[in-house]
């Protein structure tokens, strides 16, 4: 083979993977930090349903408020050393049965996001996205606590991400001034200044970490991922039947892992594969 040849075959070889695999903002460190070249991951989830991260830089903020709960305080530095992807919106319904198969909540508008869902049930989900972009060169999880308010607070120091001025919040978020009651299609408010949408209102977005009220007394600096061991799971965001002080993008709320909650939902986070992560002991998580 010539080297002409070669080359041209080398290239046409790299487009065809790129468009199969959906995942040519993948870089070699995930998503750029300020700088700001980091591009939104699309994934192909099949029957014409796609999922969209956004890129979330490394950095650090300013987590909890001084105003708020006594869980959200005190107030402390933390860094967050690698940047992510997360959803761009909550997992909704449509994208749920796109992967598991059926589907989940209440609310069965195919646009809206998944709820009534267990931190467990999340746990299944994310092991199928997992299986079905396995080799992909990303592996998918719930954001930690302290990615949550992170991405939610998109560089804001503020009540809201938007603002202190709670005014405004019905532009960013289905809660219970507005929702009427139910779920809302999502994205249909406006987004972060990161590009996310729902990060306020609609659905509760299970978490990683174990719950602990006292917990950011003793949290790490860099990276924290919350106590070793719990009852309790956090979630965050706020939801379609909460009032705007739980919509705060520091408001902390908390479930047991294997109890669905009738607000609960998830965000998908994205991360580059590395080795395979040992397994949270993650029982009963059987799709409902």
């Amino acid at each position: 083979m010539t080297t002409l040849r070669r080359t041209a075959w080398l290239t046409a070889m790299v487009l065809v993977l790129a468009s199969e695999w959906r995942l040519s903002a993948v870089q070699a460190d995930g998503p750029a930090g300020a700088s700001g070249d980091a591009k939104p991951v699309s994934l192909d989830l099949g029957g014409g349903v796609k999922m969209e991260l956004m890129p979330i830089p490394a950095g650090e903020f300013q987590m909890g408020d001084k105003r708020g709960f006594d869980d959200e305080q005190p107030v402390h530095k933390v860094t967050i050393s690698k940047p992510f992807w997360m959803g761009k919106l909550p997992v909704t319904q449509e994208q749920w049965k796109a992967i598991t198969g059926s589907g989940a909540g209440m609310f069965r508008n195919p646009a809206s996001p998944v709820d009534s869902i267990s931190w467990n049930h999340c746990q299944a989900f994310l092991d199928k996205l997992n299986a079905k972009f396995a080799g992909r060169g990303l592996h998918f999880r719930l954001p930690t606590e302290a990615e949550w308010e992170y991405a939610c607070r998109a560089g804001s120091t503020t009540l809201f991400p938007f603002g202190d001025d709670e005014s405004r919040l019905g532009d960013y978020a289905w809660f219970a001034d507005n929702a009427e009651g139910k779920t809302h299609p999502a994205g249909t408010r406006k987004a972060n200044a990161w590009g996310l949408h729902d990060v306020c209102g609609n659905v509760w977005e299970w978490c990683s970490d174990w719950y602990a009220a006292d917990y950011y007394r003793r949290s790490a600096a860099r990276d924290p991922a919350g106590p070793a061991e719990g009852n309790e799971r956090v979630m965050r965001g706020g939801s379609w039947y909460r009032g705007a002080v739980h919509c705060r993008s520091a408001a902390r709320y908390h479930g047991v892992p294997a109890c669905p909650d009738y607000g609960g939902g998830l965000r998908v986070v994205a991360v580059q594969a590395t080795k395979p992560a040992a397994k949270d002991d993650h029982t009963a998580k059987e799709i409902p």
